[in-house]
């Protein structure tokens, strides 16, 4: 019998095989799958109550076929046949880096990753984690950091929905034997987001631990990671995050480790997912420059120095932590939500991508960052604005704007092709030039008020004056702008202006 799919989709294959001692520990499983002459192999996993499955995500049409082997017997040599067809309707693969700064599914659609933080979500009641999907529906998010483990920390002090691992008589965890339900309800929030659109960014490790989880040996650790990636790699819509803050965690992972994790999921992952890791002190990045890592992944509130991380690692940068809208004791948890709009802007305007996070004081102790739930800040309507501004001239990625032979470096300014965005964040100009085209053309050109969410047609203007400039060496440049016109601006902050060729409609 032949088996169908759909190309990106998740296909699943399983069988029964030996109960006694530990399989977790003592039964490898695994399948090959050709296609012509091209080979992917699978790692399996058990699922309890003798239960062993493989799952894989077809990357191409056509008739597939696919062999188990297995350190057991009644698993080894399993046959069967795989007819992939086209992707379904808005299905357009996994996330990949494309340009070098950017993203892209795989059929070549552009990703801008406008992505927030629920660290535990899984891990709450039902009736919470029903609510947070219901709110993401409806939110301009499209990716959300999410743990494996769940999260001890202050408005985040409750017992998980399951634990991870299975308890001894004594209370402690035995890191040898998964709790399969956990998986299996983790797994399937994964599927959820992958039905919705949004992509799942894994947090893997974290320090926030009351159960033992981040003091794992080194077996233990490369043996849940091997274990996770097999379970979850085939959904198109997974991201690798190796930790939220890993530099509080080299006490018990040394950095030879982190390496060695990176590797681990490169070995068990066809799909080769977007991996990265994220710091935890603002001087303590991980070397991202490593070749093992598909993107810059920070938390950093300066975000203006998202030029200088691009430059540094030569890959995308997204700063998963600017600081969350909320109002905490916490400092990095009571900004403004003008202020996040601001450092979305910002970091945007500088070729870089940036998270959002929520942290408001409930009774309940349900703060979005660490549960879920419902929505209650100012930024997120302007995030929507922001997302729909951005993509709806996407093409081949946000690259910033030089002048001179250097970045700007006061206000922020990009282009995706024929099309410039220039942000004054805290600048107020009332005439401007810098940055826009340099040959005259038929322009639109918009005002766009970042916080009233408003876009307003402006008209070109004579250029601003100039003056001769004295340099080193005495001689003088005439200062002149390579503009070929000049703009009119209000003279308030917070204002951005698009120029893009003319529409024909």
């Amino acid at each position: 019998m032949t088996e169908q799919s759909s190309r990106w989709d998740v296909f699943e294959f399983s069988a029964n095989g030996p109960t006694e001692g530990n399989p977790y520990l003592e039964v490898s499983f695994a399948a090959t799958f050709s296609l012509d002459n091209r080979q992917v192999t699978v790692p399996g996993f058990y699922d309890g109550e003798g239960v062993y499955k493989v799952r894989f995500c077809p990357d191409t049409e056509g008739e597939w076929s696919f062999a188990t082997t297995s350190s057991a017997k009644p698993l080894a040599g399993l046959k069967g046949r795989l007819s992939v067809g086209p992707a379904r309707a808005n299905v357009n693969g996994p996330v990949r880096v494309r340009n070098q700064f950017h993203f892209a599914h795989a059929d070549g659609k552009p990703y801008l990753p406008f992505g927030t933080t629920c660290y535990a979500w899984t891990h709450q009641p039902e009736a919470l984690q029903e609510q947070t999907l219901k709110t993401l529906a409806e939110s301009p998010f499209n990716k959300i950091r999410m743990g494996v483990f769940p999260k001890d920390y202050i408005y985040n002090t409750n017992e998980p929905l399951y634990d991870v691992y299975e308890k001894r008589a004594d209370g402690s965890h035995d890191m040898d034997r998964p709790n399969f339900e956990c998986f299996r309800h983790f797994e399937t929030q994964i599927g959820r987001l992958m039905d919705m659109g949004i992509e799942a960014d894994i947090i893997l490790f974290h320090p926030y631990d009351r159960w033992g989880y981040c003091t794992m040996t080194e077996e233990q650790d490369f043996r849940y990671l091997r274990y996770i990636v097999a379970r979850i790699a085939a959904y198109r819509n997974v991201w690798w995050s190796l930790a939220n803050e890993y530099d509080f965690l080299l006490d018990t992972k040394p950095m030879e480790r982190w390496d060695r994790f990176f590797h681990i999921i490169e070995e068990g992952d066809p799909l080769r997912h977007p991996k990265s890791i994220h710091n935890g002190d603002v001087d303590k990045n991980y070397d991202h420059r490593k070749p093992w890592v598909d993107h810059v992944c920070i938390q950093n509130w300066d975000v203006k120095k998202t030029l200088a991380w691009r430059e540094a690692s030569g890959k995308p940068v997204i700063n998963d932590e600017p600081e969350y809208e909320g109002n905490i004791a916490k400092e990095w948890g009571n900004i403004s939500g003008h202020e996040l709009v601001n450092r979305y802007w910002l970091t945007l305007c500088r070729g870089g991508y940036i998270g959002h996070g929520e942290t408001f004081l409930d009774d309940a102790d349900e703060l979005w960052w660490a549960k879920g739930g419902v929505l209650r800040g100012e930024a997120v309507s302007r995030i929507a604005f922001l997302r729909k501004i951005f993509e709806e001239d996407a093409a081949n990625g946000l690259t910033p704007l030089m002048e001179r032979g250097s970045t700007f470096k006061r206000v922020s300014a990009v282009a995706d092709g024929e099309v410039r965005y220039i942000y004054f964040s805290e600048h107020q100009p009332v005439e401007w030039a810098l940055g826009l085209p340099e040959k005259d053309g038929d322009y639109e050109i918009d005002l766009i008020d970042v916080w009233n969410m408003t876009v307003s047609p402006l008209e070109k203007a004579a250029l601003p004056k100039v003056h001769p400039q004295r340099i080193t060496g005495g001689s003088h440049i005439t200062n002149q702008f390579a503009a070929a016109f000049g703009l009119k601006l209000p003279g308030r902050p917070f204002l951005a202006v698009r120029i893009r060729p003319r529409r024909k409609h």
